[in-house]
């Protein structure tokens, strides 16, 4: 996936300022699923309208800098409607704390267990943010189309971060055991 298509994605929803798309769409609504910096917005922002899928108006405001609103065009709502019947690969993954703990042996359990700790912190945390999200259950009946797909997706994301919360509970549990069972550290 590509930040252009959240981007456009996010206006064809409505009309947004660079400042609202990081503020009340990535930040409070997709941060779970794709984060983005405000740079990285406005210079995706500047790339689409460069390629004509969007377009922007400068509304004047007195006793501030002038707003620049942007909305997609019909080359850019027929992009994103490409993209969107276009199967998109498996993300490459990359999880840090895993190559950490693939080459960790030679550390003390201690250690081990602070960056397991850490890595639950984190995820209890993604989990919680993930969980503050607003969307109706998916057997709700006055849910809107555009509700469930959300709420299908969140699901999931959720479902993944309580799947490696247990993990990282379950290789606590090992290392806390294995310290106990030769008196401490190895």
């Amino acid at each position: 996936m590509s930040l252009s298509h959240a981007i456009l994605g996010l206006l064809q929803q409505q009309q947004q300022t660079g400042y609202d798309l990081k503020t009340e769409c990535f930040d409070q609504c997709i941060a779970h699923l794709w984060p983005a910096d405000q740079a990285q917005i406005y210079r995706t922002l500047d790339k689409l309208q460069a390629q004509g899928w969007i377009d922007c108006t400068v509304e004047i405001q007195r006793d501030r800098p002038n707003r620049k609103v942007y909305c997609i065009t019909e080359a850019g709502a027929a992009e994103l409607t490409r993209w969107l019947q276009t199967h998109q690969p498996l993300p490459v993954v990359r999880e840090p704390l895993l190559i950490q703990l693939y080459f960790a042996a030679q550390l003390p359990d201690a250690a081990i267990l602070q960056l397991l700790n850490a890595g639950l912190a984190e995820h209890r945390a993604r989990l919680a943010t993930c969980q503050q999200v607003e969307v109706p259950p998916l057997d709700d009946p006055s849910a809107t189309r555009e509700q469930k797909l959300r709420r299908l997706v969140l699901d999931l994301v959720c479902r993944r971060e309580q799947a490696y919360l247990g993990w990282l509970e379950e290789a606590i549990a090992l290392f806390r055991a294995a310290a106990l069972g030769e008196g401490g550290d190895r």
